[in-house]
């Protein structure tokens, strides 16, 4: 007699809901661009959706509280003079979102609390460096400002936001680069390639560490670091069957899994928690979502469950776990794109009687502030992301934070005339950065002071009034101005008829001296006449 032992585990019955439709977002025109990327990116404040823009690329930024039909004409983020191909939170400023673009151009941008009431154009930060589109951006997980691109260039950099420098080139792939990961601390950097090989780098030198051959199909891989040091891809094999694996990175050549799922064409896109080791598979023209748990006993990867629905998604964002609800033992929330305009909220909960905290499904997790600085991290400081416990709920710290750029001087710059210090206004290795939001000062100057809300709202208001004077102004000038014509026509016509009353006494007398001297011409005539007869 056998019988079939069942794996216990504590996500066994996780289950996934869609919320109701007035409580998802609608009317959205998701980007239909080809490049495989999720589209989407979600913090605890603002979803972003990469959209259809006529005239270059941009993506919208809606608050979480504004749910239901959007409007046609709602404010994007469009300063790209191509199609956006990818965006990333900051995890470490949940007002800061980084974006690449056809253009070649990185840029970063600083969204107002409450969300956008006009159509930015005015990036924090420009970053110039790649020779073609750029697909990929991603954030260091704990030190700030450290953002990692990647383009069809197959260059691979990171910069340091702060001050717009490049930190690290990596140019050794032979071909576009499809995903790249950093590992929990951020001292190991793992790509995949489309020549098929997975690479483990080290981001400071840019030294190549290890490679392999990843999976034999000709499709798009994804690579992605697990908390524990293990490496997880997403896959094809030479059928065209997607499969997945897991490695260890001093054994990339033996993959200890690799199972095959189905024979779908779209890329499908690993989507981590670390708290729980829940790994989400999501694929582009899926209509479901698989999830698995990673365990260090065998088969390693254990299968759970699979969200189904109707419509095929075109793009998936995942919330970090501070935007759950612990209420109601939410341990994932994915904001999935259909092909009709809706962004659907699903939220996976475990079912729990009790309503007090669950701490066995809210271990300690990723909170907003930075380990390092950037400098620090270049300089060869390793560090854990600072965590922190859900017990009680999450209150966002970034209220009051901004992101401040600082140029550095260039010691080539001429003196301004003759004697002076040398100029700050140049741009920095890779870096160019916009007027409006440039803070760099010159060097030994006092650096320049950052507007809070207040401010800013009190010069908009100042603005306000100004505009209103001098449209009153330019009514008033338009009144007097139509005041003076009329004036000056009343005369023209006062002394035309003056003219013309002088004129018809005149004319009269004249007809009255031609008469008489005609009368007179006639008398002699006949007088002459009389005479001759005589």
């Amino acid at each position: 007699m056998s019988f079939r032992v069942v794996r216990s585990s504590k996500f066994r019955h996780v289950y996934g809901q869609a919320l109701k439709r007035e409580q998802c977002y609608d009317n959205i025109r998701v980007s239909k661009s080809s490049w495989d990327s999720t589209f989407c990116a979600v913090n605890p404040k603002f979803l972003a959706i990469i959209v259809e823009s006529a005239g270059g690329g941009a993506f919208i930024v809606l608050p979480h509280n504004k749910v239901g039909r959007i409007a046609a004409d709602h404010p994007l983020v469009g300063g790209h003079k191509g199609p956006v191909l990818d965006i990333a939170w900051c995890p470490h400023n949940d007002n800061v979102i980084a974006s690449g673009s056809e253009d070649c151009v990185v840029k970063v941008w600083q969204i107002p609390d409450g969300g956008l009431s006009r159509t930015l154009t005015e990036p924090v930060v420009d970053l110039f460096l790649h020779q073609r589109r750029v697909g990929l951006v991603l954030w260091h997980p704990s030190a700030l400002n450290v953002l990692l691109s990647a383009g069809s260039d197959n260059q691979v950099v990171i910069w340091n936001v702060g001050t717009g420098e490049i930190l690290v080139h990596i140019s050794s792939h032979p071909d576009i680069v499809y995903s790249a990961c950093f590992n929990w601390d951020g001292s190991k950097l793992v790509t995949t390639c489309k020549d098929k090989k997975i690479r483990i780098y080290d981001p400071r030198t840019g030294d190549l560490e290890s490679e392999a051959m990843c999976h034999e199909g000709s499709k798009a891989t994804r690579a992605i670091f697990l908390r524990h040091g293990l490496i997880f891809t997403t896959g094809f094999n030479r059928s065209s069957e997607r499969q997945y694996s897991l490695r260890a990175p001093d054994a990339l050549n033996e993959p200890i899994v690799m199972v095959e799922l189905d024979t779908s064409n779209g890329v499908m896109f690993p989507l981590y928690d670390a708290d729980t080791n829940l790994i989400y598979l999501c694929g582009k023209g899926d209509s479901v979502i698989r999830y698995f748990e990673v365990t260090p006993e065998p088969p390693f990867v254990h299968y759970i469950n699979t969200f189904q629905t109707t419509e095929p998604q075109r793009g998936i964002g995942l919330m970090p776990k501070r935007g759950c609800d612990v209420t109601t033992c939410e341990v994932a929330k994915f904001y999935r794109m259909n092909n009709n305009g809706l962004c659907q909220v699903i939220s996976m909960t475990v079912p729990r009687k009790s309503d007090l905290f669950q701490e066995d499904l809210y271990p300690d997790t990723l909170a907003e502030d930075a380990a390092i600085s950037a400098e620090e991290w270049i300089d060869g400081k390793d560090a854990d992301p600072i965590t922190f416990s859900l017990k009680g709920g999450y209150v966002s710290s970034s209220a009051s934070k901004s992101l401040s750029v600082n140029k550095k001087a260039n010691i080539l710059n001429k003196p301004r005339g003759g004697g002076g210090s040398s100029g700050a206004g140049s741009s920095s290795a890779g870096g160019n950065h916009s007027s409006a939001n440039n803070n760099e000062a010159s060097e030994g100057g006092p650096p320049a002071a950052v507007l809070s809300e207040k401010d800013l709202r009190n010069i908009q208001d100042e603005i306000r009034k100004l505009k209103a004077i001098i449209v009153k102004q330019e009514n008033r000038i338009r009144a007097l101005e139509a005041k003076a014509n009329a004036g000056n026509g009343d005369e023209t016509d006062a002394r035309n008829k003056n003219g013309s009353g002088s004129a018809a006494p005149a004319a009269s007398a004249a007809s009255d001296s031609h008469a008489n001297e005609s009368a007179n011409d006639h008398a002699s005539t006949s007088t002459g006449t009389a005479q001759d007869e005589d």
